[in-house]
């Protein structure tokens, strides 16, 4: 009987060390939540304003916008692990390795070098 009972704390040792190493692999993996928002948009109370994805590219993008006759310009860019509240984004990042960092237990070399 008391070999039968070492067995089972073994099992649970070894499923419960899987499961770690699984939730880590997982959160370095991971991409972190992003909207594309407006950068020239930003009001204190709000925040960013968030756009239609497509004004994002791999990194930041610049367009124009017709917009009641006018041309106004759009300077949107990704941002990353941000507050969402309606159409409005903030307290996030718009570094993608900083928001990988803060988020969950991060990944090694993924940081950027200090400043």
């Amino acid at each position: 009987m008391a070999e039968q009972r070492r067995r089972l704390r073994s099992s649970t040792v070894v499923l419960g060390g899987m499961g770690v190493i699984a939730a880590a692999l997982t959160s370095c993996g991971s991409e972190p939540d992003r909207r594309c928002v407006d950068r020239n948009s930003y009001d204190f109370a709000d925040g960013y304003k968030i756009v239609a994805d497509k004004n994002c590219t791999s990194g930041s993008a610049s367009g124009a916008k017709r917009k009641g006759g006018g041309l106004t310009t759009t300077d949107a860019a990704w941002y990353y692990d941000a507050d969402v509240t309606g159409r409005y984004a903030d307290y996030g990042t718009f570094s993608r390795s900083e928001a990988v960092d803060r988020d969950g237990f991060g990944c090694s070399g993924s940081g950027s070098g200090g400043g």
